[in-house]
């Protein structure tokens, strides 16, 4: 028996991958909260006075304020389904790199200013 036998194993059991999704996942949703709510922040006086939580900031506050606490909260629920699970990583990717994509766009000044 050789080195490679040991490292390779089949009847090893697999190692949960929720935590790492759950953390994936919740990044990308993070990031797309963020740039809705910059994006709603700079289109709507309502939503832009809601957002004030720092008056020296202004609604920069509430944006990143709201938008971390977003993230947390996705992380913490989906981490305490997800911890003991393994997951498909590859689709769970995909989406966290679409709303990361989305959060760019949306944070594009000409995008923006289109809508």
């Amino acid at each position: 028996m050789n080195v490679f036998d040991r490292a390779v194993s089949l009847d090893a059991p697999a190692i949960p991958n929720g935590s790492g999704a759950a953390a994936i996942l919740s990044a990308g949703a993070g990031c797309f909260a963020l740039a809705i709510l910059a994006f709603a922040g700079d289109k709507s006086t309502l939503i832009k006075s809601y957002l004030v939580f720092y008056k020296p900031t202004g609604p920069l506050s509430g944006v990143t304020t709201v938008a971390i606490s977003i993230w947390i909260f996705m992380w913490a629920v989906l981490e305490w389904r997800w911890r003991r699970r393994t997951v498909a990583a590859g689709g769970i990717n995909a989406i966290a790199f679409v709303l990361l994509g989305l959060s760019l766009l949306f944070t594009f000044p000409p995008v923006v200013d289109f809508f």
